[in-house]
């Protein structure tokens, strides 16, 4: 292969024969904007119900109560996580609302 390639030579080797044969055919003509209908599918017209996806919930189990060593409550919280950490704090935050004192029981995923 010669160091020097002609411009004909390059363009011969990047685009190939096809080129030439391309541009010797007429441009196609296109209808007028006036002929053409545009209809849409009937299933875009309808709307659909989307499935709701699935999201991962955990259930976190609670003791609480305001008195210390007294009368304690269950309480049920389901986290939209699948970490244990994150679904026990948000219970605990949760609870700490309304109660004084926060036992955490159980974390079990839905």
């Amino acid at each position: 292969m010669s160091p020097e390639l002609t411009e004909e030579e390059m363009r011969l080797a990047l685009f190939g024969r096809g080129e030439g044969a391309a541009q010797d055919t007429p441009p196609q003509v296109q209808k007028p904007l006036s002929e053409i209908v545009i209809k849409q599918p009937a299933s875009v017209t309808e709307k659909k119900k989307v499935a709701k996806s699935f999201t991962p919930r955990l259930r976190v189990t609670l003791r609480v109560g305001n008195e210390f060593e007294g009368k304690t409550e269950e309480l049920v919280h389901e986290a939209d996580t699948l970490s244990t950490l994150l679904a026990e704090q948000e219970a605990t935050r949760a609870a700490r609302k309304k109660f004084r004192f926060v036992e955490v029981v159980s974390i079990k995923p839905m």
